[in-house]
């Protein structure tokens, strides 16, 4: 969606979709906005994710592991006791727990070919996540009563490469794209994701060349043999750089402000305002 400041501040039901990488404030937005009293309805996609379609994968792999445990495989057999996911707009940690991290079991990594699995599963949700948001606009201002919409997009939609998925979410909402706002900035957030990860889907040619990459540098023969954290903190300064030209593309199907302005952002009013400076910027 295009508009002039004009024609946003008198739109009557706000959509928008906060595109940009992990620690960025998509989230930090999503919650002010919801938290305002204001009727904004937060669409979170790594909760989408984690409740409707990994859920029945996450217990699976949770099931799987209570079973080597004879105490609990007895009570799960007898049915008396059940596990459920307990997932967080906030604490998204079944999810992390699912996806893994590449590398030696021993470690608490996951073997290749499991993880290559799990990555495709996990794009397989964001994709059908994406494509609910149309669905839960409607069901925000039917049938709980919400205005406004925000959709808080996981890092890796630019990683997708599924075909018209961006321009229908642009066809829906007013697409904003927060870019870091300079390299001191840029470093903080790789440190972040490094010592409180999220969820990460690689693209398959990024995760093939990138491992070869990291294994002929490390002297190792296979993933397996790599410290799960040690290939985590090799790689994700790779993959920020490799999403930058990905981000910005979408970027010019909606509009573009700063992590920095995003950062002063204290009420939904300075939110409005900053979308419409960022309107009035790209003329």
């Amino acid at each position: 969606m295009k508009f002039t400041p004009e024609s946003f501040r008198n739109w009557e039901h706000k959509k928008v979709t906060l595109v940009g990488m992990s620690g960025v404030g998509k989230s930090y937005l999503s919650t002010l906005l919801r938290q305002s009293g204001s009727g904004w309805f937060h669409y979170s996609g790594d909760y989408r994710i984690g409740t409707r379609y990994l859920d029945e994968h996450i217990l699976d792999m949770i099931k799987q592991q209570a079973m080597q445990v004879p105490f609990l495989r007895e009570l799960l057999r007898k049915d008396w006791i059940y596990i459920r996911n307990n997932i967080k707009v906030d604490d998204l940690g079944p999810v992390l727990s699912f996806v893994g991290k590449l590398g030696n079991p021993e470690l608490g990594g996951v073997e290749l070919e499991d993880f290559i699995q799990r990555q495709a599963l996990y794009r397989e949700a964001e994709v059908a996540t994406m494509r609910d948001v149309p669905e839960f606009i409607r069901k925000a201002q039917e049938i709980y009563g919400y205005p406004h919409f925000v959709n808080d997009v996981g890092g890796s939609l630019c990683e997708l490469d599924e075909p018209g998925l961006v321009e229908e979410l642009a066809e829906h909402t007013l697409i904003l794209y927060i870019k870091v706002s300079h390299e001191e900035e840029e470093q903080k957030l790789i440190r972040r994701a490094v010592s409180a990860p999220k969820p990460l889907y690689y693209r398959p040619e990024f995760l093939t060349e990138h491992l070869a990459l990291y294994l002929a540098e490390k002297g190792l023969e296979y993933a397996a043999e790599m410290d799960p954290d040690d290939f985590a903190r090799w790689v994700f300064p790779r993959l920020f750089h490799s999403r930058v030209p990905r981000y910005e593309a979408i970027a010019r199907l909606g509009y573009t402000v700063t992590s920095e302005e995003v950062a002063r952002v204290r009420d939904e009013a300075d939110f409005l305002r900053l979308i419409e400076t960022a309107i009035g910027r790209a003329g």
